[in-house]
């Protein structure tokens, strides 16, 4: 039972990612010892492309966990190897079906968001990389529809060819995706501040997402990530 007098006050949720050692479950619990108002997870390891799929008992543990810790806000983020953007069709396609199993997985789970770099071009350049990248959204959506689950793509730093270290790129990642209603966005601290969007300062933080919401809208923002930087 959640005890509602320790219920905070309605603002902003805070959280950390969490393991999900000994089963998904596992992490609603790790993140209530440390007082978190949210979650991220992986839904399987962040570092292989197979996982057997979630059981029906696990299911339903992740479930009970989350009424008895009272975190029923829970985002989760991809696999470090998947590249929506590959010009390679051989991993573009592998990357594509591999993200459909984990958006499944986050729809089983209820949780609202799955957060995911875009994409690196490797050569290709910016403008055929971002074609690419909704492509795939594309082809992830058409797999998964009127799923709840919303694909949620994240500032990058902008290191070898990844796209979406500028506003203007993941705009554009958005304006070529059909479903582009489907998608949100994710704004990582130490990301955005190594691209080159100087957060130090009132100024500049204005500066910052006046800049976002002319290119993506604030609507679009979904979650933090709050990271220090060098």
């Amino acid at each position: 039972m959640v005890d509602k007098t320790k219920v905070k006050p309605h603002g902003p949720l805070l959280g950390a990612h969490m393991s999900i050692a000994g089963g998904v479950g596992n992490a609603l619990l790790a993140g209530k010892k440390v007082d978190c108002d949210a979650i991220q997870i992986f839904t399987k390891s962040s570092r292989q492309w197979a996982a057997k799929p979630l059981g029906g008992e696990e299911i339903e543990q992740f479930k009970i966990n989350q009424k008895e810790t009272g975190i029923t806000s829970v985002v989760a983020h991809d696999s470090y190897l998947l590249n929506l953007g590959s010009p390679d069709s051989g991993l573009r396609k592998r990357s594509v079906a591999a993200f459909i199993d984990e958006i499944e997985r986050c729809e089983v789970l209820s949780v609202t968001n799955l957060i995911a770099h875009p994409g690196a071009h490797v050569g290709a350049g910016e403008v055929e990389g971002i074609k690419t990248i909704a492509k795939s959204l594309d082809e992830i959506h058409q797999a998964c529809p009127r799923y709840k689950t919303k694909v949620t793509l994240e500032i990058t730093a902008g290191q070898g060819s990844n796209l979406g270290y500028r506003f203007a790129q993941i705009g554009a990642i958005i304006d070529a995706t059909k479903e582009s209603d489907r998608l949100r966005v994710c704004f990582d601290t130490e990301h955005a501040f190594a691209a080159g969007y100087d957060i130090r300062t009132q100024d500049g933080y204005e500066r910052t997402f006046a800049e976002f919401d002319e290119a993506i809208g604030l609507d679009r923002l979904a979650a933090f990530h709050l990271n220090d930087s060098k």
